[in-house]
């Protein structure tokens, strides 16, 4: 359990002090209500032996309205320190979290689910939180109590007496030992479980207009039910396992008030045991029997923490498969000038090669166009020229240095992506364009951008123009108006390469048309790389290349293609019949 909880020290550490001030507030609230027993027993021995005094009784009546207020302000600052540190490591716990998310490369995220990420984030780091809040405080408080309570019974009594009436003590805590790798493994299984129906419900309110559309509501709420199932039983398995757990150790607990009557009762009578010494073994017994009891409740904690941090720590662990070289340089406007050189590349060593020996070179404010089937491999080339993936062959130079000597910072910096599926985040459309900036761009340039992406006149039919809250991931706007809004927030980047990775495919032809002028008029010393399934959207670029299972079958200009006869003349003639058809013409 400690191992999987020493990832922790650093915060730890952080916040060395103000652990030190609660956990010395609280061991101070521990030594000081022991005094309490021992004010009764001097108070009831006074009686028995009938010297009890009204002075005497209000000098004991005033003790113990000190020791209860000192306990009181001192419970106020435990707290304070205490469970305040736990909210600060709780706070930077999620941000190392993210951070380390963020950091992580494209591959990562392809073979773990969105919901077990989300669960990580929120369940288990609160987790973690309640064990370095509440688990720490009952971990000390029922330690320390314990043995303070132990000595005081000792020397309130004797060592016989007191191993008679506590035998029950040392087997509640060899129980506690060995039913917190139940705990542990138990609550592995319920996070994980947590994990997976987050992730079932984060995808269903993701895809709810498709499951809407295909009428697939009841199947997809039958497989939600069996997540849900699922963590509702593993849920059940534990709650029995502490029901269990729980009143076991209070019935243990409880057994020893029972030979305290038998055997303290024995002494009292015998004479051999004052009444007040008698009142104070039940008053620190009443103390024990809360960290007794506590250890059962401490286990718990430090289990569930122990748990989640061991989920944690498996992503804390994981390193970005594409990191910055170690002499890695920081380039400043790149010019536009991008080389692919005989570059090969798979996704996975068991899978065939997305690109194969795949050349080209764009001069600074050319246009590369990129045609292929869906499939072919044309996202790839993005993939790696963004390093978001590294190649298995070939080298890859912007402004004549390999990508691998740029930090993966300043090569990103200095490229304004489009991507196939025009992620937009639920802000206004203003603060959607101006993503890249921290700051508020001026309004004249938001309104440039958007008109060069054709977007400008639907915006401003929305009632409240460029303040219009977009719904979670731009589900407010149509298709065409999320590329377009898309591509302005690329624009508005103003850099000197712009990839456009099938980004008009929902546009109609005459607005594609419109963008793509505006494009080459406004943005002409741009060098860009235009990705396309439509002949139409790419045939004034200054060159083109067909690409088929991730190889280029054929380039040059659209004219020289056409001349050529080969596939992309026969995607061409495609094309040209659909939209004849689509028109009507005969």
């Amino acid at each position: 359990m400690f191992k999987s909880l020493k990832p922790l020290l650093k915060y730890f550490k952080k916040y060395k002090w103000g652990y030190i001030l609660g956990i010395f507030f609280l061991l101070f609230i521990d030594v000081v209500q022991l005094y309490i027993p021992q004010i009764l027993k001097y108070f009831a021995n006074d009686y028995q032996r009938g010297v009890l005094t009204m002075a005497s009784a209000t000098k004991y009546a005033i003790l113990t309205i000190v020791t209860g207020l000192m306990v009181a302000v001192a419970r106020y600052f435990w707290r304070n320190f205490i469970i305040g540190n736990s909210m600060r490591v709780d706070y930077d716990l999620r941000k190392d979290f993210f951070w380390k998310l963020t950091s992580l490369s494209q591959n990562f995220f392809n073979t773990h689910k969105t919901g077990d990420l989300m669960s990580l984030a929120t369940n288990d780091i609160n987790a973690v939180r309640m064990t370095l809040g509440q688990g720490i405080i009952m971990f000390i408080d029922s330690t320390f109590l314990l043995i303070l309570n132990l000595i005081m019974m000792i020397v309130t009594t004797n060592v016989l007496f007191a191993s008679k009436v506590l035998f029950t003590i040392p087997l509640i805590i060899l129980l506690v030992t060995r039913f917190g790798g139940v705990i542990h493994s138990y609550f592995k299984a319920v996070q994980a479980q947590y994990g997976k129906i987050t992730d079932r419900a984060q995808e269903n309110f993701s895809g709810i207009r498709i499951i809407k559309a295909f009428g697939q509501e009841e199947e997809n709420e039958k497989l939600f039910r069996e997540e849900n199932q699922k963590y509702y039983d593993k849920n059940i398995e534990l709650a029995k396992l502490q029901s269990f757990f729980n009143p076991f150790i209070q019935v243990l607990s409880n057994l020893s008030y029972l030979f305290l009557l038998f055997f303290g009762a024995k002494e009292v009578m015998a004479g051999t045991m004052l009444l007040g010494e008698f009142i104070a073994f039940n008053a620190y017994l009443g103390l024990m029997m809360w960290p007794a009891r506590a250890l059962g409740m401490v286990i718990v904690f430090m289990q569930k923490g122990a748990a989640s941090m061991d989920r944690l720590t498996n992503i804390f662990k994981t390193q970005p498969e594409i990191v910055d070289g170690a002499d890695a340089i920081e380039l400043d406007n790149i010019k536009g000038e991008i080389e692919f050189k005989n570059v090969s590349f798979k996704y996975a060593k068991d899978l065939p090669y997305a690109l194969k020996d795949i050349s080209f070179k764009i001069e600074p404010g050319k246009t590369l166009a990129i045609l292929g089937r869906t499939g072919s491999g044309k996202s790839s080339i993005v993939n790696v020229l963004l390093r978001l993936y590294d190649l298995d062959q070939g080298e890859i130079l912007v402004d004549g240095h390999n990508i691998k000597d740029l930090t993966l910072n300043s090569l990103r910096e200095n490229i304004s992506y489009v991507p196939q599926d025009d992620f937009l985040f639920s802000k206004t459309v203003k603060e959607n364009i101006e993503f890249h900036y921290e700051e508020e761009l001026d309004m004249a340039m938001i309104e440039k951008y958007a008109k060069i992406a054709g977007v400008y006149d639907d915006v401003m039919d929305f009632k409240d123009g460029f303040d219009t809250i977009l719904g979670e991931r731009g589900v407010t706007l149509s298709g065409g108006q999320k590329q377009r809004v898309s591509i302005a927030r690329a624009l508005a980047k103003e850099k000197n390469v712009l990839i456009m990775d099938d980004s008009l495919s929902a546009v109609d032809t005459q607005t594609e048309e419109k963008i793509l002028k505006n494009l080459s008029q406004d943005e002409g010393h741009v060098s860009k790389i235009i990705i396309s399934h439509r002949v139409s959207t790419i045939q004034d670029a200054d060159e083109i290349l067909f690409i088929e299972d991730g190889a280029i079958v054929e380039r040059g200009t659209h004219d020289e293609l056409v001349k050529l006869g080969g596939r992309y003349e026969k995607l061409y003639e495609d094309q040209l019949l659909e939209q004849k058809i689509n028109r009507g013409d005969e």
